[in-house]
């Protein structure tokens, strides 16, 4: 599942998501999902969510 919709996130999941300092590069970061701060019920470049470790970013993958 892609990560742009927000009705396909939900806390408790496991994504890989693009951290600021890594637009330019792509480099994907995996974790939890805690919070989920886009209000919108989606976004081209992907939700943004909190993870538990604190980490803020884009949604891109959701791991099944």
């Amino acid at each position: 599942m892609d990560g742009q919709t927000r009705k396909n996130i939900q806390s408790g999941q496991e994504v890989d998501i693009v951290l600021k300092k890594d637009q330019r590069t792509g480099t994907l970061t995996r974790g939890t999902v805690k919070d989920i701060l886009t209000k919108s019920p989606s976004h081209p470049h992907g939700i943004k969510v909190r993870l538990e470790d604190g980490q803020v970013g884009r949604v891109k993958h959701i791991i099944e």
